[in-house]
């Protein structure tokens, strides 16, 4: 299964949006299209333009599969949103791929902490972010379909 990590753009958008609304509701979730999903209609202005990142994998025929993002919060703090494979792709390490991507940019943009939210249904992303050294964190969630929160302090590799 050959897969590419590329940065995405604002033509990605529509398929980033199926991806990530498809996922959203296999697990019974909402999507937000007024709330925190509403960043997802201007991908380079409220990522990239911002000090952040957006990553899409794309498979052999580049079709998007999986997507990430770093959403900065402050000078020190992004947050990791829209982590999501599509079910024929995980377990085959690309999330993990997809996740050391993006904790490397997340360093070499500066950022000392990286935050996220996530639902507890995500059972295997949780398991994840955790043998990465997630910890639980108290301030959030302030997304409707996050029940969680985890954060992580960067340190420089």
């Amino acid at each position: 299964m050959s897969m590419e990590i590329r940065q995405a753009s604002n033509q990605d958008t529509a398929d980033i949006r199926t991806v990530i609304f498809s996922i959203l509701a296999e697990y019974g979730l909402m999507a937000e299209h007024e709330g925190v999903d509403a960043d997802l209609a201007d991908i380079e202005g409220n990522y990239m333009a911002r000090g952040g990142s957006f990553d899409v994998v794309v498979d052999a025929e580049n079709k998007i599969v999986g997507t990430v993002g770093l959403y900065p919060l402050d000078q020190q703090t992004c947050e990791l949103r829209k982590m999501y494979l599509i079910p024929a792709c995980r377990g085959k390490g690309i999330g993990k791929k997809l996740l050391d991507r993006a904790l490397d940019k997340a360093r070499l943009q500066g950022f000392l902490r990286i935050v996220l939210e996530t639902s507890s249904k995500l059972v295997e992303a949780i398991a994840m972010y955790e043998r990465y050294g997630f910890t639980r964190a108290e301030d959030f969630p302030t997304c409707l379909r996050c029940d969680q929160a985890y954060e992580l302090t960067l340190v420089s590799s």
